[in-house]
C-alpha cells in the first residue's frame, strides 16, 4: 500500500502565504508609484528622475503586473489597499 503524498498540501500552503503577503516593490518603483499618485505623466516623471520615458513605462508595467491591475485607477486603489502608499500621499 502506498503512503499518501503529503508534499502537495505543504506546497499549497506555502503558495497561499506568498499570495497573501504584500508584494515587494523596489525603492524606484515606490518612487514612481508616488509620482503617479500625484498625477505626474510618464514624461514628467522621467524628467524629474532623469531617466528615459521608456524606463518609467517599464517600471509602471512591472508595478501593475505585481499588483495584478490593468489601469492607473486600479493601481492606486490596490497600492492603498496594500499600504504601499500612505493614505495622505499627496501631503508628502
Amino acid at each position: 500500500m502506498k503512503k499518501p503524498n503529503r508534499v502537495a498540501p505543504r506546497r499549497l500552503k506555502r503558495a497561499d502565504r506568498r499570495l497573501k503577503t504584500t508584494p515587494h516593490i523596489t525603492p524606484r518603483q515606490r518612487e514612481i508609484l508616488r509620482l503617479v499618485a500625484l498625477g505626474y505623466t510618464n514624461r514628467e516623471i522621467a524628467g524629474s528622475l532623469k531617466i528615459s520615458v521608456r524606463t518609467v513605462e517599464v517600471h509602471r508595467f512591472n508595478l501593475m503586473h505585481r499588483l495584478n491591475v490593468r489601469n492607473v485607477a486600479q493601481l492606486l486603489r490596490q497600492a492603498l489597499h496594500e499600504k504601499l502608499l500612505p493614505r495622505n500621499f499627496s501631503a508628502k
